[in-house]
């Protein structure tokens, strides 16, 4: 572990949870301060300078969502991961839409969890900069010479498709919801429905078995995501 850890904000007003979080966390190395509440997540932003924020949705004196807005509005450009309980697919999606990065709901796994740190914090780094070739597994995409490859095999993809997978790499390893790529790729004006058929079309090029797909990935009823890339 490096001298200064990677230090971890976790806002929830579950006691157990932030227990189990101290534990897994410390032993990935990551120095972790915790919060019951949003009044006392919004002190330690200002005072412990954390690296990123793993954010509840359900708090006792302010929504999750609240908080989120209220973040992104002071321009507090930390990597937020939201943690929920809940199932609903319409609050994912409104975290996602005001700025998180990524989300897990409960009970997940440490190295499920460890993973989306990592690359909520690789991304934050790299947002600034483009990787001029993405490579997982046997797919590699050349976005300087916009040339797609499985394995040894050239791929040849219309430029809607090659548009939705340029979105998809540059945010790989984070769940991107279709409202996002809709705006990327075509400005908002379009049915979601329309992308499920250019994604579909795109794994048939791409995926060895279209129907059990390895690199784009459904996060059901909230968008996709483009597995993790290789170091």
């Amino acid at each position: 572990m490096s001298t200064t850890a990677v230090k971890i904000l976790v806002v929830d007003d579950e006691p157990p949870i932030r227990k189990l979080l101290r534990v897994g966390l410390t032993a990935e190395g990551y120095a972790m301060v915790e919060a019951g509440s949003a009044e006392q997540a919004i002190a330690l932003v200002a005072s412990e300078k954390p690296d990123l924020i793993l954010l509840d949705l359900g708090l006792p004196d302010m929504s999750g969502h609240d908080l989120l807005e209220r973040w992104r509005s002071e321009l507090v450009e930390l990597p937020i991961v939201i943690l929920s309980s809940r199932t609903d697919e319409t609050g994912i999606v409104r975290a996602l839409e005001l700025g998180a990065d990524d989300y897990l709901t409960k009970p997940f796994g440490m190295r499920e969890l460890a993973a989306r740190i990592r690359v909520a914090l690789r991304h934050r780094l790299q947002q600034h900069g483009e990787r001029p070739i993405f490579q997982a597994g046997d797919l590699s995409v050349d976005l300087v010479k916009r040339i797609v490859r499985v394995a040894d095999r050239e791929v040849k993809l219309s430029p809607r498709e090659y548009d939705i997978l340029r979105v998809l790499v540059q945010h790989a390893g984070k769940v991107i919801t279709h409202q996002h790529i809709l705006k990327q790729v075509w400005g908002g004006v379009a049915d979601v429905q329309y992308l499920r058929v250019y994604v579909r079309q795109l794994r048939q090029k791409i995926e060895a078995t279209p129907d059990q797909p390895q690199y784009i990935l459904t996060e059901t009823g909230v968008g996709y995501r483009l597995r993790e890339p290789e170091l």
